[in-house]
């Protein structure tokens, strides 16, 4: 393989998730960009109960049934000579850890924001997540459909609320019942409501054809809103926005198509392509010739018939060919990854090459685990996938004793995923569960149901709070000595300091100077 065929694939590639606050309508727009590319033949609006159609990202059961999204999905499509790698993000807080590594592993974002309520509490969170990378953020403004807020103080939000500039490339006519369609402000064109009539050049927003488009009264408000973006709005930076200090707004309607194929058109172009990654030693380029890959997700029972776990590799530097023999780091061992596959949400098909950007789905059984780093051999390891200590605890147990071989099974690839953990206290036998959002436990308690056969008994637990304890081995026994009812091991076997409150907690730490307590760490 030469050198320039790999940049060349390098280059082509568009790796990103899709954020937003709970019903902003990303999984509705999500459809629209894979009808787009090609990878779907109907969108489907996750609302609309009555057609019987699930929206395609989101395929578990408990997702089908409450029209939310509580786990990451990855989809690929090809799109005006660019192969195109979506991740849709959990929309619900409650699972900000699965976004958060998302984020991690892409190279920029698609923001979606209601216009009617505009800059939300969950949207202020993953900004700052994605302000941590300096990741490049496009916006889109959706459900032009409904009457919602002025452009302007939209815009207006977006900057006050999330301190990134904000520079509109399409700016709407009209909103709600009196939406006539959108104006591309960098190529003077019209954009009708209907999303299959193509664009109509015009001169420029003085063009009397607007008026013949757009209906008088509509095109003399857009020309007045165009002149006042011309002196007092902010111009499209391509550095500033590749540094992440400003983002490319976009105005539609995900529900009926509209603008969602100009946005699209403007991403492929100016979206970063694949970017180096950091690990402990150096940091890796994507046109190396040589395989490196990051397990930034795990997935169990994507297809419950074969009770299966699903490791999502993101390949960071090389050319992935089938077959292919890597260095497994955490395990010091070698593996041969012969039945790697790419996704449309539950559809998979194999694979026989991939190329930085791609994130590919390799089968496991265990073996594989987040954060985990996979080479040709280099001994690197990638940096920067977090483990969250939980703030949410459970007991959990069943009825029938006949049901604990299948619950241990359950919850062993469940917990894998990284939404939640299994906490084992070393004084007694019971399991817990720790969550960082209490909706966790409902997923986890249908899922088991769903796909083990479990219904579980979920108690309360005392603790609020859980620490990961680092320091010497003598200053671990101590600990496990003086105060074993507030300890576990979690299930990669690590101690775990759990606490009523933080009391109990500044006090361990006072009688342990030894000791860390720390509520972040690196995965693997």
């Amino acid at each position: 393989m030469s050198t320039s065929f790999l940049a060349a694939e390098v280059a082509r590639r568009r790796t990103f998730g899709i954020i937003s606050h709970p019903d902003a309508g990303k999984t509705t727009l999500t459809e629209r960009l894979l009808l787009l590319g090609g990878a779907i033949h109907a969108a489907g609006d996750v609302r609309a109960r009555k057609t019987g159609r699930q929206a395609t990202s989101d395929w578990l059961a408990i997702e089908q049934d409450r029209g939310i999204s509580v786990t990451a999905s990855a989809m690929q499509f090809d799109y005006a000579g660019r192969t195109v790698n979506l991740v849709d993000t959990p929309g619900h807080e409650d699972f900000s850890e699965d976004t958060y590594r998302v984020l991690t592993a892409v190279d920029s974002a698609l923001m979606v924001i209601d216009a009617v309520k505009g800059v939300e509490s969950r949207t202020k969170q993953l900004m700052d997540v994605c302000r941590m990378r300096d990741t490049p953020i496009l916006t889109f403004i959706n459900k032009l459909d409904r009457e919602g807020r002025d452009p302007f103080d939209l815009l207006q939000d977006i900057e006050d609320s999330l301190g990134i500039a904000a520079a509109p490339l399409v700016w709407p006519v009209g909103m709600g019942s009196r939406l006539r369609g959108l104006y591309h402000l960098g190529a003077h064109a019209f954009l009708p409501t209907d999303p299959d009539a193509p664009p109509v050049p015009l001169a420029g927003p003085g063009d009397p054809a607007l008026d013949d488009l757009a209906g008088p009264a509509a095109a003399d408000a857009l020309r007045a809103d165009v002149e006042l973006l011309d002196g007092a709005g902010t111009p499209f930076d391509l550095d500033d926005y590749l540094a992440g200090r400003l983002t490319p707004v976009f105005f539609g309607s995900a529900l009926d198509g509209l603008g969602v194929a100009t946005m699209l058109d403007t991403f492929v172009d100016v979206a970063p392509p694949p970017r180096a990654r950091a690990t402990t030693t150096r940091t890796v380029e994507p046109a190396e010739p040589a395989f490196t890959g990051l397990v930034f997700k795990v997935q169990a029972n994507m297809d419950p018939a074969h009770r299966d776990r699903v490791a999502f590799v993101r390949v960071v530097s090389g050319r992935f060919e089938r077959g292919l023999r890597v260095r497994h780091q955490r395990a010091g061992r070698e593996l041969r990854v012969g039945n790697a596959m790419l996704f449309q949400a539950r559809k998979r098909e194999g694979v026989d090459e991939a190329f930085p950007g791609d994130i590919l789905g390799v089968p496991n059984h265990g073996t594989l685990r987040i954060g985990d780093t996979l080479t040709e051999g280099e001994a690197l390891r990638f940096t920067g996938i977090p483990s969250f200590a939980p703030e949410h605890f459970r007991r959990v147990r069943v009825d029938s004793a006949l049901k604990t071989k299948a619950l241990t099974k359950g919850l062993q690839h469940l917990t894998e995923e990284g939404a939640i953990q299994l906490l084992r206290p070393i004084a007694s036998n019971a399991l817990v569960l720790g969550a960082v959002g209490l909706l966790q436990f409902d997923v986890v308690a249908n899922r088991l149901a769903a796909e083990y056969g479990v219904d579980v008994i979920l108690d309360a637990a005392p603790w609020t709070l859980a620490r990961w304890i680092i320091g010497p081995p003598d200053a671990l026994k101590a600990i496990e000595r003086t105060d074993p009812t507030r300890l576990a091991r979690d299930a990669h076997d690590d101690l775990v300091y759990l606490a009523e409150s933080a009391f109990w907690l500044d006090r361990a730490a006072e009688a342990h100077p030894d000791l860390r307590f720390v509520v972040t760490r690196e995965q693997a």
